[in-house]
């Protein structure tokens, strides 16, 4: 049993080609430039990343950045330069004046 498998492997390999033989089956190496793709891909996937962080950082401190009087307002009530009553009533003040308009 052994001796026929081991007959019939060598037969395949005196039939296969030569360049089969020589060279495994990367053939005569004309397909080198395949090996980039790997490491091309996954610096495509980290620069994408990097991309949608920065871009969701910079849309979120924009917003942050947009939320004016009432956005410092709620900063200094929660970590505690002022008490709720004093938040309440200067929020009051900021809503009751009209956006454009300052005092």
């Amino acid at each position: 049993m052994l001796t026929s498998l081991i007959t019939t492997i060598g037969q395949a390999a005196a039939q296969a080609p030569a360049a089969v033989v020589m060279h495994g089956p990367w053939g005569d190496g004309t397909y080198w430039p395949f090996f980039l793709l790997f490491p091309l891909f996954w610096i495509l996937v980290i620069l994408l990343f990097i991309f949608v962080a920065r871009r969701t950082w910079r849309r979120n401190h924009c917003w942050a950045a947009s939320q004016g009087a009432e956005g410092v307002l709620r900063e200094r009530y929660a970590r505690g330069e002022i008490d709720e009553t004093e938040f309440r009533q200067r929020l009051e003040v900021l809503r009751a004046q009209p956006p454009g308009r300052t005092a």
